[in-house]
């Protein structure tokens, strides 16, 4: 077997790749494919194809997955906006009790750490949300687009998610606070 590709009667020597460091020499073989349906060439073909390494060749961090997380939590809003408004639609039609004093009634009965663990997860895709559209509209104003100020903001983001998430699960609507009295 000699280092060449026929592909319909065209030879093509070996192949050499050059990277940024080295240099790969790939040699090719040197098998006809002819096949007795174009559907069979197009399956050989793909067995012959190389494979892509993708996603396994980037090292997974934070800064690259939030983009990706931003997409999430606003497909996670609206889908749960949309499902709920259509439960609440259809609950009187299904026998289901789903008006507000219930809901409240529900609610208050549960135990202090259940219900802070409660507004703890439905605050955060809310927050994240929020404060990534804020650092997306500063990359729409042309500011923190460089790659330390990116990766910065992004981190910024998540802090400020965490803690105004923390803040909205802890608050208590009916107690004072000790300054304003």
């Amino acid at each position: 077997m000699s280092c060449a590709l026929v592909y319909r009667g065209i030879a093509r020597p070996r192949t050499t790749l050059f990277t940024s460091k080295t240099s790969v020499l790939r040699y090719l073989s040197t098998q006809t494919i002819y096949p007795e349906s174009p559907k069979d060439r197009l399956v050989a073909q793909r067995l012959r194809r190389p494979v892509s390494p993708h996603l396994s060749v980037y090292k997974w961090n934070y800064v690259n997955s939030s983009s990706a997380l931003h997409r999430i939590t606003g497909i996670l809003l609206s889908g749960s906006l949309y499902g709920f408004a259509t439960l609440y639609l259809f609950a009187p039609t299904l026998g289901l009790h789903l008006d507000s004093a219930t809901i409240i009634e529900a609610f208050g009965s549960l135990p202090v750490t259940v219900k802070t663990a409660i507004k703890f997860g439905l605050t955060i895709p809310f927050t994240y949300h929020a404060f990534s559209g804020i650092k997306n509209l500063m990359w729409d104003s042309d500011r923190l687009l460089g790659k330390k100020q990116s990766g910065r903001a992004t981190w910024i983001v998540l802090i400020c998610s965490m803690s105004a998430s923390l803040e909205l699960a802890f608050y208590k609507p009916g107690e004072k606070s000790e300054k304003s009295q």
